[in-house]
């Protein structure tokens, strides 16, 4: 039996376009009814999915997006489509085809035919009415090059799940600490190379998820990190992301030392919030709150500090490489955000949040760089 896109159509007039629950249902019946409409369905899809790279979507936050909105079988359902689309797509770099691999692979639970469709439907409407976002595309240039030791990025992502994983909040701080030993090691030494052969690559972006609860604090850590690191930052708090501007080692640094921060202010909350509890506390929320953005406003401040050794003690021949750096890092941010964002604090109002969060902060595993020779 051949696809009928007519069914298809009929039933994206009736419900893409409508919010009504009844116009939904009354599509997804049509194409409950139409089993030979199922390949043009996963076709159209594929096209919904096509459209969101023209706006300047990448598969990880359509993924992100997709969670955030609906729920699981579309999540599995988006997965698929990606994938599919995929295998007509152009090249596009290591980092979308790193997303491509991180894609659920278990594919859509196809219970009965009206609740697929249902399913496929409400994934649509999102897709279609998916903003246009600033492309991740490289400037012009070189590309940035594939990450050259993997088996130490790889050994750093096993010590950072390690550490997410377990209940003690004194290991976590000692596995995040190796993990950002090794991350520090391997950025110095990418910075070092494309120093000593003069490399004329330019800056990139990458995009971290924000996610709830208690965004704002994250996002003022992620932006404390990407400015430690010679990266900038912008917030979009409505889609729930950062876009990071900056060079592929210091990208690479910034995700993982956000990851492992991230990791220990979790922890040490959970203890902090236990102790609370224990004598009588009540307010979890706005401890919680309060918590994660002093956290984050003490570790921006020796971020920022250790930032300024690790420049002061660079040799002069060596300066004018990071300043360049810096500058150009600067203007593709302007380009691609015209606007001045900042990411700012709001919602403190808990003081016992705020001083175990500070004290948190001071106890965290944050290690300068090695100055560079």
């Amino acid at each position: 039996m051949s696809s009928t896109p007519g069914t298809v159509e009929r039933a994206f007039e009736a419900a893409l376009y409508a919010d009504s629950d009844s116009a939904l249902d009354a599509g997804a019946s049509m194409l409950a009814a139409d089993p030979a409409s199922d390949a043009e369905l996963t076709r159209r899809g594929e096209e919904f999915v096509a459209a969101a790279w023209r706006r300047g979507w990448e598969p990880a936050d359509v993924v992100r997006f997709v969670r955030r909105e609906l729920e699981d079988v579309h999540v599995r359902l988006a997965a698929e489509l990606i994938r599919g689309e995929s295998r007509r797509d152009k090249p596009r770099g290591p980092r979308w085809a790193a997303q491509l691999e991180d894609l659920d692979a278990t594919g859509p639970a196809r219970t009965d035919r009206f609740s697929y469709a249902t399913a496929a439907l409400e994934l649509y409407r999102l897709l279609l009415r998916l903003p246009s976002i600033e492309p991740l595309d490289a400037p012009e240039g070189p590309a940035p090059a594939a990450p050259k030791d993997s088996r130490m990025l790889t050994r750093i992502r096993a010590l950072l799940a390690k550490a997410e994983a377990t209940g003690f909040p004194e290991e976590a701080e000692a596995l995040s600490a190796k993990a950002q030993e090794l991350m520090a090691r391997h950025s110095i030494d990418e910075a070092l190379l494309a120093a000593r052969t003069h490399a004329k690559d330019a800056p990139g972006a990458c995009r971290i998820g924000v996610e709830p609860p208690y965004e704002t604090a994250k996002a003022v850590l992620l932006d404390a990190v990407a400015g430690a690191n010679r990266c900038r930052a912008v917030w979009n708090d409505s889609l729930g992301f950062s876009t990071v501007v900056g060079f592929e080692p210091d990208l690479e640094a910034v995700e993982l030392l956000y990851t492992s921060l991230l990791v220990q202010a979790t922890a040490a909350m959970t203890k902090a919030e236990a102790a609370q509890r224990a004598g009588g506390r009540k307010r979890t929320k706005t401890f919680r709150q309060s918590f994660l953005a002093a956290y984050a406003h003490r570790i921006g401040d020796r971020l920022a500090s250790v930032a300024e050794g690790q420049v002061a003690s660079t040799e002069g021949g060596l300066l004018p490489v990071l300043v360049a750096r810096d500058v150009a890092v600067t203007d593709q941010l302007e380009r691609m955000f015209p606007e001045t964002v900042t990411t700012r604090l709001r919602g403190v109002t808990d003081a016992a949040g705020w001083q175990e969060g500070a004290a948190a902060a001071d106890r965290a595993q944050v290690r300068g760089r090695r100055p560079i020779p």
